[in-house]
């Protein structure tokens, strides 16, 4: 049965949204921060350097991400091909 305003029943999916909109950048920023680039490990913690290793992390994870590819871990060279860096065989 339905009574009252209804724009009141949908007020309740606002929290639902915002917990899986966090799991989203979980997902997408923070695993591939921790599991692919190893962050945890980092040992540079003095002056500018974390904020500044930081934001370059972010710019290798966002720039396949614009360009269309979803799973940096499996081809790791398309951050370097995108801003014109050839990777080096190994």
């Amino acid at each position: 049965i339905l009574c009252g305003d209804q724009s009141q029943s949908t007020q309740g999916h606002r929290p639902l949204k915002l917990s899986r909109a966090h799991w989203n950048i979980e997902n997408m920023l923070h695993w591939v921060r921790d599991v692919t680039f190893d962050e945890d490990r980092c040992q540079v913690r003095s002056g500018s350097s974390p904020q500044v290793l930081s934001a370059i992390r972010n710019t290798v994870i966002g720039l396949p991400r614009i360009a269309g590819n979803s799973n940096i871990a499996a081809r790791p060279a398309i951050p370097l091909s995108l801003v014109g860096v050839a990777p080096t065989p190994q």
